[in-house]
C-alpha cells in the first residue's frame, strides 16, 4: 500500500473541502488556536511512518487521553473497573448530568466525562504520583520524552471546571468517587491537556493495535483486553457521532474537542489526524472527512 500517495492525495482533497465548524470556546486557551492546521500520520505495524501538512505540531489531546487512562486501569484493575462504569454508548451529550442521576451514579461508559473522572478516581487510588506516573505511562508507550502537560490548558480547564465539578461531586454522592473530588479533578484536567503531536500520537495508539504490545515489545494490555478496548472506542469514541464515524469510516478510534482525532486497523496501522475546527458533535470536521477519505482509497475498514 502506497500510504504516502494516498496522504498526499487526502491532504490535496481535503484542502477543497468545505468546512462550516469552529475551534471549541468552552476551554477559553483552546480558543487562541489556529483553525486552519491540519495534519494527519500513519504508522504501519512494521514501524513505518508517513506524515503531512502539520502532523509534527503539538496539540492539545484533550479526551483523546482517556482511552489511555482507562487502557492503564485496566491494567491495574481488569474486569473490576466495570464494577463502576459501564460499557454502553450514552446517547446523551457527553457532559450530561441527567442521565447519571437517572443510573445512580454509574456512567455509561469510560468516554464520557462522568465515566472520564471515575476512571481519573481509579489512577489516583492507584498511582503513588498519579500526574508523574501517568506521564511517564504515557512517554513509555509513544517512545517520547518530550510529551508534557500543558499548563495553560490545564489551568483553562479548572477556571471553567463548573459541570465536570457538577459531575464529580455528583458521583460523589452516589459514592462512586473514592478520593477527594478536587484531587481527582486536577489530575483530570491535567491528562486532557497533555499535547502531542499526530506522530507522537499514533505511535502512544500502537499497542492497540498491536495485541497490546507498544513498539518496543512492551505488553501494555493483554489481547483479550485490547480486543474489549477497541470494541468500547468503535461504539462509544466519538461522543453522539460514533455511530456516523462507523458507518463512514469503520475503525475503532477516539476523538478531542482539541481536533484530533486517532484511529487503528487492528494489526495494520495506527492514523492520527488533527484539524481544530468542530462540527456540531465536538468532532473534527476535516479530520473525520480524512479518515473517510483514506478508508474509501485504501479499501481497509474493520468491516
Amino acid at each position: 500500500m502506497d500510504y504516502a500517495s494516498i496522504l498526499q492525495e487526502i491532504q490535496l482533497e481535503s484542502n477543497q473541502f468545505p468546512t462550516k465548524g469552529n475551534v471549541t470556546e468552552t476551554i477559553p486557551e483552546l480558543a487562541k488556536v489556529n483553525p486552519n492546521k491540519f495534519g494527519i500520520h500513519l504508522t504501519t505495524i512494521e514501524g513505518e511512518d508517513f506524515g503531512i501538512g502539520d502532523s509534527n505540531e503539538k496539540f492539545s489531546i484533550q479526551s483523546i487521553s482517556k482511552a489511555l487512562t482507562v487502557a492503564l486501569a485496566f491494567s491495574f484493575l481488569d474486569e473490576k473497573i466495570w464494577e463502576r462504569v459501564g460499557v454502553e454508548p450514552s446517547g446523551t451529550a457527553f457532559n450530561s448530568l441527567v442521565q447519571l442521576e437517572h443510573e445512580k451514579g454509574i456512567p455509561r461508559n469510560p468516554f464520557i466525562n462522568a465515566g472520564a473522572i471515575v476512571i481519573a478516581d481509579m489512577l489516583v487510588s492507584c498511582l503513588e504520583n498519579p500526574k508523574e506516573d501517568f506521564l511517564a505511562f504515557i512517554r513509555l508507550i509513544s517512545g517520547s520524552s518530550t510529551i508534557e502537560y500543558n499548563l495553560d490548558v490545564a489551568q483553562s480547564e479548572k477556571d471553567t471546571r463548573f459541570r465536570n465539578a457538577a459531575l464529580a461531586n455528583f458521583l460523589k454522592s452516589f459514592g462512586n468517587i473514592e478520593n477527594d473530588v478536587d484531587t481527582v479533578l486536577d489530575f483530570y484536567f491535567h491528562q486532557c491537556s497533555l499535547e502531542m503531536t499526530c506522530k507522537e500520537l499514533a505511535h502512544s495508539f500502537y499497542f492497540f493495535a498491536n495485541e497490546g504490545k507498544t513498539k518496543e515489545g512492551k505488553q501494555i494490555l493483554t489481547r483479550s483486553q485490547v480486543k474489549r478496548l477497541n470494541a468500547l472506542m468503535q461504539t462509544c469514541g466519538f461522543y453522539d457521532e460514533s455511530g456516523e464515524f462507523t458507518y463512514k469510516v469503520g475503525l475503532p478510534g477516539k476523538s478531542g474537542i482539541g481536533g484530533g482525532i486517532v484511529a487503528l486497523f487492528p494489526e495494520i496501522f495506527v492514523v492520527a489526524t488533527w484539524s481544530p475546527k468542530l462540527n456540531k458533535k465536538g468532532n473534527s470536521e476535516l479530520g473525520m472527512h480524512a479518515l473517510e477519505l483514506l478508508t474509501n482509497k485504501t479499501g481497509m475498514s474493520i468491516f
